[in-house]
């Protein structure tokens, strides 16, 4: 159309976007931009891992210079969560316990999943405290993603659940074990009793997780 200018792009790498009836087509426009960030950003390492039978490849991030950890990542992963409750639950079977307790947030989906398994309710510490959750208790951790303190809160409700009963904890992966932390310490101010504690992985120094009951173990990697 007159009067209007294409769009320009490097030809080499994509042929730029075109405009239909005056409005950008967005199929092109998408890969476009998916080409741009292929070009820029590097394909990142991964760590392939079999878990209760399933084929994962784990990204790999720095936390510190020279460190490096393979991040599971099981929001949105039904299968492997499904998967992962099922054999959980078995390996719970001769554990006697009242609730199933986790931290927010990625641990979430495997609480719920291995709570249907084990038809017992699960309870989530939350990260931030909001109005209706009126006298919780508070624990502070260190999170090992962001190298900032983290806050693990039950909620008045909650709170009146738990007291007195049977504990296990729940967890996706557990690294340093501060959030593993953070949880015993709310769970100790709520009078309640851990009896076991659970996670799909754990990771770093192996001999540290033995009472974990878990389906595996990653590595650290040094550079």
């Amino acid at each position: 159309m007159k009067g209007q200018q294409p769009i320009v792009s490097n030809k080499q790498d994509y042929t730029a976007p075109s405009r239909i009836g005056g409005m950008i087509n967005c199929d092109k426009l998408r890969a476009f931009w998916k080409s741009i960030r292929r070009k820029h950003m590097p394909a990142r390492k991964t760590y392939s891992i079999k878990i209760v039978g399933l084929n994962r490849k784990l990204p790999l991030f720095e936390i510190k210079p020279g460190l490096r950890i393979a991040i599971l990542n099981i929001l949105g992963d039904t299968e492997l969560v499904q998967a992962c409750a099922r054999e959980l639950s078995k390996r719970l079977k001769n554990v006697k316990f009242d609730i199933l307790v986790t931290a927010e947030a990625k641990s979430i989906p495997l609480a719920y999943a291995l709570s249907v398994a084990t038809k017992k309710p699960y309870v989530t510490l939350r990260k931030s405290y909001k109005l209706y959750m009126g006298d919780a208790l508070r624990a502070e951790t260190l999170s090992i993603t962001t190298g900032e303190p983290q806050t693990l809160i039950l909620d008045e409700k909650d709170r009146k659940l738990i007291k007195g009963k049977k504990i296990v904890l729940v967890d996706d992966v557990i690294s340093t074990g501060s959030t593993l932390q953070g949880m015993r310490m709310v769970i100790e101010k709520a009078e309640a009793k851990i009896v076991a504690e659970t996670a799909i992985l754990t990771e770093g120094e192996r001999s540290k997780w033995d009472n974990i009951i878990s389906l595996g173990h990653l590595p650290l990697f040094t550079d």
